[in-house]
């Protein structure tokens, strides 16, 4: 299945540039040296975002849990960053209650097929 309403999905820049590409985050540090290693920069944390939207717009989604917010989805993929080096890549996105378009809750790296 594909991430519902997936063309309207919405990522947040700030989880971006000051989680994932973040070196100082006490949780996201170990997440930007993982993106930095595909070539993912913070000056230039809109390649990441819109690397992100496009798996979601284009990876097949599995339903995860459902809690008081939301239905969460996990959407796997392969992530090529901009140094041409790739990675399996996990993401997060729940569609929250009052909302139909999925909003971006984390990314982190995929188990090696």
């Amino acid at each position: 299945m594909k991430l519902p309403a997936a063309h309207q999905a919405i990522i947040e820049s700030a989880k971006v540039r000051d989680y994932l590409l973040s070196s100082e985050h006490p949780i996201g540090r170990a997440k930007a040296r993982f993106f930095r290693a595909l070539g993912f920069t913070h000056g230039q944390w809109s390649q990441l975002h819109d690397a992100l939207l496009a798996l979601a717009r284009t990876g097949d989604a599995v339903p995860g849990k459902r809690n008081a917010f939301g239905q969460k989805y996990v959407v796997r993929g392969i992530l090529t960053g901009p140094s041409g080096r790739s990675a399996n890549i996990v993401t997060v996105w729940i569609v929250l209650e009052s909302e139909a378009a999925p909003r971006f809750v984390t990314a982190y790296p995929g188990a090696s097929s």
